[in-house]
């Protein structure tokens, strides 16, 4: 941390900059801390260290080699990333995707779900001082991504998806694996909240810290489970469905006091929900074909299109507009992690130097979604 000399001796305050080489921060983000003593009194965010144009891109290539770009937004959750820019543009041309592949996309996303939760859990506790939570958490990832790489050959930047459905017909033994994986996976959930949800120093790190209220998270625009722990039942797999959701029985678990404890209890639920999303899906894949006939030069008529899912971390939606030609007009990202940034400052104020550390962790960023 570097402190600004010039109103060290002035006052009582003193500005200090939290990254954005800081482990803590979960990526090149630059917070600018206003201090009285170690309790904050200000946070400004400074992003755009990692800017990639990513938008841009898009419109300079075509529809279907645009779509492993965007596997490198928030590459924890790449093929949510995926998903949602298919379905826009599917929606541009009026195709649909076979029911097989909509099936084996909910899989995989969901899987993707979990695996991004995971990732969250581990470094969440580790940036708060637990050591044990990020091997268990990792050694539950990896069988997650074993699958990914069983099927695509890739284990971060996944690219599983077509637009008009998947990429690869599913390997031997896919099923199989995935059951294996989701019949064992609630007892490893439970051993993390043995380790955590009644041990004394984690509650006092994270209840009654970061509180967001549901009237300033809709202010704001904030979504996902940073939205839900606040006490709203927002949830788009329910609320606008899409892919094949409506055929699964699940919950969308809901909070009380939107602090920081009651994120770590909502993404805890979530991945039980997504367990049970996933087995129903994986006993109910049709057969059929895994691509719609939508060709090789994609044409969408002259329109636009805004389509939205449940993304690990709260509400992706892409904005695509049609000129009739192979490339998009223009494309239009809203990333969950750039919105829910916005949250910070009000989380943070009034609160300990430390306690920066545990709110940026319950946010659950990704800073190449955020900067793009």
């Amino acid at each position: 941390m570097a402190i600004d000399e010039r109103t060290l001796f002035d006052s009582s305050e003193i500005t200090v900059s939290m990254g954005p080489q800081h482990p803590s921060t979960h990526g090149v983000l630059q917070v600018k801390l206003k201090l009285d003593g170690e309790r904050v009194l200000d946070a400004e965010c400074v992003i755009g260290y990692l800017h990639r144009g990513v938008e841009k891109l898009g419109e300079n290539q075509t529809y279907g080699q645009f779509v492993p770009t965007l596997d490198r937004m928030d590459y924890i959750a790449a093929v949510s990333n995926c998903l949602g820019y298919c379905e826009a543009v599917e929606q541009l041309l009026e195709v649909e995707a076979p029911p097989r592949a909509q099936y084996v996309r909910v899989i995989l996303t969901e899987l993707n779900r979990i695996s991004s939760h995971l990732l969250w859990l581990a470094t969440h506790a580790i940036d708060i001082g637990a050591m044990t939570v990020l091997l268990y958490c990792f050694r539950e990832r990896e069988e997650v991504l074993k699958i990914f790489e069983n099927y695509c050959g890739a284990r971060l930047t996944t690219h599983m998806f077509r637009i008009g459905g998947l990429q690869y017909e599913l390997y031997e033994g896919f099923e199989e694996q995935v059951r294996t994986f989701i019949d064992d996976f609630p007892t490893k959930i439970d051993e993390y909240e043995t380790l955590l949800t009644q041990n004394r120093i984690w509650v006092g790190r994270t209840r009654g810290v970061g509180v967001l209220t549901k009237e300033d998270a809709i202010d704001i625009g904030v979504t996902g489970p940073c939205l839900r722990a606040a006490g709203l039942d927002w949830d788009i797999r329910k609320a606008r469905p899409y892919a094949v959701y409506p055929e699964f029985d699940f919950d969308v678990p809901v909070g009380e006091h939107g602090d920081t404890y009651d994120r770590y209890l909502v993404r805890l639920e979530e991945m039980r929900q997504s367990v049970r999303i996933i087995r129903q899906a994986v006993d109910a894949i049709p057969d059929g074909p895994i691509r719609a006939k939508v060709g090789k030069i994609l044409k969408p008529a002259p329109g636009d299109v805004y389509h939205s899912i449940e993304a690990p971390k709260g509400e992706l939606g892409y904005y695509v507009v049609s000129d009739g030609t192979t490339e998009p007009y223009r494309v239009r990202v809203r990333p969950p992690s750039y919105v829910n940034l916005q949250a910070l400052r009000q989380m943070v104020v009034g609160h300990m130097v430390a306690d920066v550390v545990a709110v940026i962790g319950t946010l659950d960023i990704v800073l190449g979604e955020i900067d793009r």
